[in-house]
């Protein structure tokens, strides 16, 4: 029997379309006293940033509320839901309000609510490896099974040239935060494995923060597996990080892309993230 099958993710895995499956993005918001910034295909992310480097009040991020997310799962049947980390939004809470909801209303209908413990370049190798599971027939239950067991061998590190935003949203301190751009610093970090920030480097320079991404990535597992890059108008030095990627690993399946508004809001001009599959431990 045909099933109705969806797939969900709010704006932070950067995607607003989705090949080959029935897909729906719920926005975040970008908040500041002045404006509210919806994270949907009409924003204009470049504008948002311009706009922000000029901005020094408070700004904030707003989640999507249960009935976004209720909206969003429109007539599946079944549906697989992806949710920025639980560590930097409640975005995943409101999720699971809306499945209990769903499921109440829908006898017989299954949502299944993903925590990433990541964001941007992460949530997208999820979305295509659940694309996958669900073009191969495998059943609901199964699908679950296996992107619980994918998410253990994917990552994310980041390079950061600014950490303004995260140091007005509350992410990470004043001090910390007034480190990064001064002298050319560049701070290198990942996510945790309980979905937070670490910091794992201050770097003087780009080349040496590269070099340290790199290093990260090998450490952390990476053998040669698929890679996404966002970059938040950083396309130079995201080519820079597939070159060095592909000399020392040529068959890597590497792709770039711009950021959109959370991932641009958090990452901040000249801010990479990256996802990538790890290898099987021994």
């Amino acid at each position: 029997m045909n099933r109705t099958i969806k797939l969900v993710a709010d704006s932070s895995a950067d995607t607003v379309s989705l090949t080959g499956v029935s897909f729906a993005a719920v926005p975040l918001k970008i908040v500041t006293a002045e404006r509210e910034y919806v994270d949907d295909a009409s924003l204009n992310t470049a504008a948002m940033v311009r706009e922000l480097e000029q901005y020094s009040g408070r700004s904030s991020t707003a989640c999507p509320s249960p009935g976004n997310w209720l909206a969003a799962f429109g007539d599946g049947e079944e549906i697989f839901c992806l949710t920025i980390t639980s560590g930097l939004s409640g975005s995943y809470n409101a999720a699971c309000i809306a499945r209990r909801d769903y499921e109440e209303k829908h006898p017989g209908r299954r949502v299944c609510v993903i925590d990433s413990l990541s964001a941007g370049p992460e949530l997208r190798l999820l979305l295509e490896k659940l694309r996958q599971l669900i073009a191969d027939g495998v059943s609901f239950d199964d699908i679950a099974l296996e992107i619980a067991a994918y998410q253990k061998h994917t990552a994310l590190v980041f390079m950061l040239q600014s950490m303004r935003n995260l140091a007005r949203n509350g992410r990470v301190s004043p001090l910390v935060a007034k480190a990064a751009g001064l002298l050319g610093i560049r701070v290198v970090g990942k996510a945790s494995d309980h979905g937070t920030l670490e910091m794992l480097e201050k770097c003087r320079g780009e080349k040496k923060a590269l070099d340290g991404i790199l290093r990260s990535m090998e450490t952390m597992g990476y053998a040669g597996g698929p890679v996404r890059i966002s970059h938040c108008f950083g396309e130079e030095t995201a080519e820079t990080v597939r070159r060095k990627l592909l000399e020392r690993f040529p068959a890597a399946q590497v792709e770039l892309y711009p950021s959109r508004g959370l991932c641009s809001f958090y990452a901040e001009q000249g801010g990479l993230l990256v996802g990538f599959e790890t290898a099987p431990r021994p």
